[in-house]
Order: structure tokens, then sequence, then C-alpha cells
């Protein structure tokens, strides 16, 4: 059930798959009881408040406010939650790209929201030597496109 540690496996293993759904964050007031009848993909408790992260039409279907719209790749990899560097290996070469990157850790995958019309881009991106300097391997990683729900 651990996750795996070495960045290299990580790097190596991982099988990104870029959603085919559009996302959105939302600030609300609702509280935990009322923001999970949203169908949410997360909620996060900060100190302003609950963001939800739900798709786009739920948001536009219960009037909640957001800017930008997201699409989600799934890294596909279960690293561990203590790993070191996946998120900087990541975010670095979409940063070089000039794609902004949206973390969101979890027990089993990482998941990076990166605005929609840069979807593309990011694609294009999957193939800079993040993957191969790190593992070796000769191959870069593929990112799968999601069928939608």
């Amino acid at each position: 059930m651990d996750g795996e540690k070495d960045l290299r496996v990580v790097l190596g293993s991982m099988d990104p798959e870029l959603s085919s759904e559009d996302f959105v964050f939302c600030p609300t007031s609702l509280s935990l009881e009322e923001a999970i009848l949203l169908d949410p993909w997360a909620l996060i408790r900060e100190g302003e408040g609950l963001t939800a992260v739900v798709e786009k039409g739920n948001a536009l279907r219960n009037g909640l406010p957001f800017q930008g719209t997201f699409k989600r790749i799934t890294l596909n990899v279960h690293s561990s939650l203590a790993a070191v560097g996946l998120t900087a290996a990541v975010s670095a070469r979409l940063a070089r790209a000039g794609i902004s990157a949206n973390i969101v850790a979890a027990f089993y995958h990482d998941h990076v929201f990166i605005h929609s019309e840069k979807a593309q881009e990011a694609l294009a991106a999957r193939c800079e030597r993040w993957r191969r300097k790190v593992s070796r391997e000769p191959d870069c990683p593929v990112f799968r496109i999601a069928k939608p729900r």
C-alpha cells in the first residue's frame, strides 16, 4: 500500500492522463455538508473559507463563482506522500513551457490542474527530458485523453 519514493522509478513509470472534463475552483461560504452536495472532485479548507473543485457545468448549474477553467492531468503513478521531487519536476517542466501548474496530491496519485486553453501545450511539453533525464528511458510520457463520464 505504500507509494513509491524513488523519483527515478516514479517518473519512469507514471502514465499521465488528461481529463476530458473542464474543472473550476470555486470559493464558497457553504458548509461542508452543503458543499458535498455539489459532487465536488475536491473540497479544500482554507483560512478564508472552503474551495470546491467541481466540473464547470456543475458550477454553472449551481451559480458558483470561479475564475478560469482547468483540465486535470492525473499522473497515474502511486507515489509516496514522502517522495521528494515529483511536484518540482512536473511543475518545472510546465513552467519552462509557460504553463501554470496547480498541483493537488492525494494518497494514490498526484493531479495537475492546467488552464484548459494550455492543454495542447501541456501535451506537447510532455516529451521534454524531465522523464527521460531521470529514468534514462528513451521514450517520453504519453498523456492519455480520458473519455468523458
